[in-house]
């Protein structure tokens, strides 16, 4: 206990040594699952509901990126570039009985675009301790021990009722009975495993809100920008084209780019003029199930698309909280400094019909 107790003291002041760093904070698997369980630290998942409830590390919180961007019928954000006025992000985390002195693990299947919502949303809010887990709940899964034995239990489980099938095929009532019972063993051996897997399925667990509260002098706009930015730097790229200082990275998939396909709530479908086609799944490492591919790796997908570390750079998908922070979060992660997320993206370029759009 003691040793592990000294394991996250050590973590949380690597990670409170880092604050004001430029470069986005990852942690490892093998790191984080020995703070599962420890009050100081809550995991925040920014899936889905569905996908939490049927996959979340075991206490963690959920709160989807997808909604994590708040925006009226009509797109607006009124607090941009926030992504949620204050009063209301406030209200909505303290919900989730989250507090000021926690660190926040945010994480995902392992993509890492819903994870670096979360994290782009609680440091735009000046929380001082947040970090991505780098391969998320799919590398927590591959390291719990009751895991791998609940996997080989189920697989014999299954060889067992096929046999079953067979047996009553073959009308041999004997086999049957006594497969029958092996599988009710093995069944029993399952459940008794469950409660202690570190990941679980089920609804979120009703939290004690708590006092959480944010700060107006420490929110933190640096890395995130509005519409009206995102305009200076389209008419800047329309008229200097690629010698603007400026890039706009698009970072959807191209039925979205096209207009092809659209959110029922955005009156006009297409991509900002300007804008360049980096799809969010370039970053990703689909291979070894991680959140970003190696550094190396990445800045040859940046330079691949003219990307400079001198330019002032607007990532954008459908809401912001996710396939445009991931592609900010590899930029940083790369030491690109001027890089910002347009958290009212699509949402609201393409209901603001006094903004250009192109097909």
């Amino acid at each position: 206990m003691r040793k592990a107790a000294l394991a996250v003291i050590a973590c949380l002041t690597v990670v409170s040594s880092n604050l004001f760093a430029s470069e986005v904070k990852l942690i490892d698997p093998k790191e984080a699952i020995k703070l599962i369980g420890d009050k100081n630290v809550v995991f925040v998942s920014g899936d889905s509901h569905d996908t939490y409830n049927n996959n979340h590390i075991i206490g963690s919180v959920e709160m989807y990126a997808h909604h994590l961007h708040h925006s009226d019928i009509m797109g607006n954000m009124h607090c941009e570039p926030l992504y949620r006025c204050v009063d209301d992000a406030q209200k909505y985390i303290r919900s989730k009985g989250i507090r000021n002195d926690q660190l926040i693990i945010a994480y995902d299947n392992y993509r890492g675009p819903n994870a670096t919502g979360v994290h782009s949303f609680f440091e735009s809010f000046g929380h001082e301790k947040v970090v991505v887990l780098d391969g998320g709940f799919d590398g927590i899964k591959a390291l719990d021990p009751n895991q791998k034995i609940y996997d080989k239990l189920n697989e014999e489980r299954k060889a067992i009722k096929k046999e079953v099938k067979d047996a009553k095929k073959a009308g041999s009532d004997d086999k049957v009975k006594a497969l029958n019972d092996k599988e009710k063993e093995i069944k029993a051996k399952m459940d008794a495993i469950k409660p202690k897997l570190l990941i679980q399925a089920g609804e979120e667990p009703k939290h004690e809100a708590s006092d959480y509260t944010i700060d107006p002098a420490k929110i933190n706009k640096k890395y995130i920008a509005d519409k009206y930015e995102v305009k200076k730097a389209v008419d800047d790229i329309a008229q200097k084209g690629k010698d603007s200082q400026y890039v706009i990275i698009d970072t959807r998939g191209m039925i979205e780019i096209i207009g092809e396909r659209k959110m029922d709530n955005v009156a006009r479908g297409g991509h900002i003029p300007g804008a360049t086609f980096l799809e969010w799944t370039n970053i990703t490492d689909e291979e070894k199930k991680m959140s970003f591919k190696s550094k190396e790796e990445l800045q040859k997908v940046f330079d691949s698309y003219g990307v400079k570390k001198d330019q002032t750079i607007y990532a954008y998908c459908m809401v912001g909280a996710g396939r445009s922070s991931h592609i900010i979060s590899a930029l940083r992660l790369l030491g690109y400094e001027n890089v910002r997320v347009f958290t009212g993206s699509w949402d609201t370029w393409g209901n603001d019909m006094n903004l250009p759009i192109r097909r």
